[in-house]
């Protein structure tokens, strides 16, 4: 299976088509005996060809610069210019950050109960949050596999992170 070049639109076909029958395959103007090499179809429709391309490439190229133009024509800013926020960009930005980040669950080596690891958001400080109560529960082949896999039932999920959300409100306001 051949693929048709991307000049060859139907319209061209055609007109190729039509200039073929017209000139017999001789001159595309009608001169009888010419002797002009350019009027000759087989070179006269290599020219043809290359302007089409050239035509195509020229509009494909104004259509590239038209959508660029119309992408960066807005005046929103996505991203910081020079690594910096302006006052909105930064707004939204804070806005859409949770408090904190569960980086995960363990067990205490010095007091051999369960909490919870939390970074708090846009901060470098680490907050270990005690679970003893609310992974009592649990038997203790769900505890280690919370621990390890972090397989935790929904109910219990939930009232860990009211858990967290309670010590990151809590250090936040003392």
């Amino acid at each position: 299976m051949t693929t048709q070049p991307k000049w060859a639109t139907p319209t061209r076909q055609t007109h190729l088509v039509t200039l073929f029958m017209r000139s017999r395959g001789f001159c595309v103007f009608g001169h009888p005996k010419c002797t002009i090499p350019e009027h000759h179809y087989e070179i006269f429709i290599d020219d043809l060809i290359a302007d089409w391309k050239a035509e195509d490439r020229a509009q494909k190229q104004a259509e590239w610069k038209a959508e660029y133009e119309a992408r960066h024509s807005t005046n929103e800013r996505r991203f910081p210019l020079h690594g910096r926020f302006s006052a909105i960009g930064k707004d939204i930005y804070y806005d859409n950050q949770p408090e904190y980040y569960l980086e995960g669950l363990g067990i205490s080596g010095l007091t051999f109960k369960p909490f919870a690891k939390l970074r708090l958001a846009s901060n470098y400080i680490r907050l270990h949050v005690e679970l003893d109560d609310i992974l009592r529960p649990m038997s203790k082949s769900q505890k280690r596999k919370a621990v390890r896999y972090g397989k935790i039932p929904n109910d219990i999920q939930d009232k860990i992170s009211v858990r967290c959300w309670q010590a990151v409100k809590h250090y936040l306001n003392h």
